[in-house]
């Protein structure tokens, strides 16, 4: 069994560094690429277009907040610099509450700058966008041996953890990301927050939380990222500073 697992594993790694212009042919040896290519392909083209985008042309970034359930989509061509809005898909399920992930077990859905780092075409939950949960900033803030892991964009309506869009609704994130990787994006930023920290919203998660300081400073360090990529539209330059602050 741990052979096989190992197997998949490893064919799921050489999945995700296929280089630009074989990416979309590798996936397609799976049924359920084909089958959300057939289903979704015009949907998803529409969405693109619509903002005046093609599929094959198409930088992704994608960011989520907890309490909002809601993944929003942002694009761009290569060319480009700034990202905007193209769609927002409803998070159909939610484990855990407010608040990093710290462990392994606890339910907790992560919050911080992360990326794409999988793709898994024959996911137990049917289609999955892996991310790349723990990272520098989760080790160096948690005291925890296991910080766990196998964090997911997700088909299902069910989760531990991870973010779960429907069987139907992955479709369409998923193929979004294949044609993004397909064209030469390598690296697809997923941005997860607790909540849509406006100034407003934050005054009164600041009042809810007021017995947390800790979390309340978290995120405090969050807005500053969330600030700067919704002021500028850009990808944002992260770093992790010895404490596991980011830094902008």
């Amino acid at each position: 069994m741990k052979k096989v697992i190992l197997t998949v594993l490893i064919g799921l790694s050489m999945l995700s560094f296929t280089g630009p212009g074989d990416f979309l042919t590798a996936q397609k040896k799976f049924e359920r690429v084909r089958v959300a290519i057939k289903q979704k392909h015009a949907t998803v083209e529409k969405i693109v277009k619509k903002h005046g985008y093609e599929p094959d042309q198409l930088n992704l970034l994608l960011v989520a907040y907890k309490d909002n359930d809601v993944l929003d989509v942002y694009g761009k061509s290569p060319k480009d610099k700034m990202y905007r809005k193209i769609h927002s898909y409803k998070v159909c399920s939610r484990s855990g509450g407010l608040g990093p992930k710290r462990k392994e077990g606890d339910g907790q859905v992560p919050e911080g700058f992360y990326h794409i780092d999988r793709f898994n075409p024959n996911s137990q939950f049917y289609l999955s966008l892996g991310i790349n949960y723990p990272n520098l900033a989760d080790r160096r803030r948690s005291r925890e041996p296991r910080l766990g892991g196998d964090i997911f964009i997700h088909g299902s309506c069910v989760t531990i953890g991870c973010l779960p869009l429907t069987d139907d609704l992955i479709k369409e994130v998923y193929l979004l990301a294949v044609y993004a990787r397909d064209g030469g994006q390598t690296q697809i930023p997923v941005y997860l927050f607790p909540f849509r920290m406006t100034d407003k919203n934050m005054t009164i998660y600041r009042s809810r939380y007021r017995d947390n300081p800790q979390l309340l400073a978290f995120w405090e360090n969050l807005k500053i990222g969330h600030d700067k990529f919704m002021k500028y539209g850009r990808k944002l330059k992260v770093q992790v500073n010895s404490k596991g602050d980011y830094e902008f």
